[in-house]
């Protein structure tokens, strides 16, 4: 019969049909919005939610982080886990403005042994075990400087400002002892990112700029200092939620039953009677193009010349 049709015969009987799937797709669509819905539940009520911000080469165990957030939240064995930052990284634009930010961390287990190590990045997270571990700020955690050649030691860092993407941090060496007023002397150091530190003398004016990545030394009120590194601390969200592949499952399976249901449904039916054709057809959607169809189908069937038989459709 041709044109993509599945072809039954018995005796003088003819059935055919194409596109059954069609028939089928509208309980497939049902049935993945009931799985998505299932997912959705799954996901408001059995999910761990945490963040942390850590520096640049310390660790934390993930189940100390994550806290549940509905009464069917259920530890996953993975919540043992050891997360070690090995470094953080930042990229910057032309302007200097920063442009993606980057964690390498490592998976240890119980006994310390590396299992996995990734670096992420904003929109690249880390999966392991059912959980998640997202990249979604950043920040400076210390500054490490020598002072009159003495050293390297750290040096503590607080944000001071942070409004949408402009941060500021900030940092006070005390070089002596306090003034008249009570007031402790020092220098001052402000950083907006990892590239470059702002260096003000005791009475707040502003002396240097110094790249930490320069070892450039810079004397302020009597004191040589070298601003040695400066380490970062990254932002991390980490989640677990079991309903997650439930719900990507549900939408994927919409999305291939709505198409499969987009298709149509045509059958066929015949009956030959001597040299008479009786045919029947029908479908559920798009009948103009059908009926074309069917009259290029009909156009093949044989005709008997010299007799008045005909074939009636």
């Amino acid at each position: 019969m041709g044109h993509g049709y599945e072809v039954f015969l018995k005796g003088p009987c003819l059935y055919a049909f194409k596109g059954l799937a069609s028939r089928f797709a509208p309980i497939g669509v049902h049935l993945a919005m009931i799985l998505i819905m299932a997912g959705s539940t799954l996901s408001a009520a059995g999910t761990f939610k945490g963040s942390i911000t850590v520096p640049q080469g310390l660790n934390f165990v993930i189940g100390d982080v994550l806290a549940p957030i509905g009464f069917l939240s259920n530890p996953l064995d993975s919540f043992n886990t050891e997360v070690h930052v090995n470094r953080f990284y930042m990229d910057y634009y032309e302007s200097g403005e920063v442009s993606q930010f980057y964690t390498d961390i490592s998976l240890l287990n119980f006994e310390g042994k590396e299992i996995m190590r990734k670096t992420i990045r904003v929109n690249d997270p880390l999966r392991y075990g059912g959980i998640t571990i997202y990249q979604t700020d950043w920040g400076i955690s210390a500054l490490q400087i020598s002072k009159n050649g003495e050293g390297p030691f750290n040096l503590a860092v607080a944000p001071l400002q942070r409004s949408g993407d402009f941060k500021l941090f900030g940092t006070f060496l005390p070089t002596g002892e306090s003034d008249s007023s009570g007031k402790v002397k020092g220098i001052s150091m402000l950083a907006r990112d990892l590239q470059s530190i702002v260096l003000y003398d005791e009475e707040g004016k502003f002396v240097g700029v110094r790249r930490p990545s320069s070892k450039l030394p810079i004397e302020i009120n009597g004191t040589k200092i070298v601003i040695e590194d400066a380490i970062g601390s990254t932002g991390l969200d980490l989640k677990a939620d079991p309903g997650v592949p439930i719900v990507y499952t549900g939408f994927g399976a919409l999305m291939l039953t709505t198409t499969v249901s987009l298709l149509s449904h045509s059958q066929v039916w015949a009956l030959q009677d001597g040299s008479t054709v009786v045919v029947g057809a029908k479908r559920n959607r798009a009948k103009r193009e059908f009926s074309k169809e069917m009259n290029v189908l009909l156009n093949k069937v044989p005709e008997l010349v010299g007799t008045n038989d005909a074939i009636e459709s």
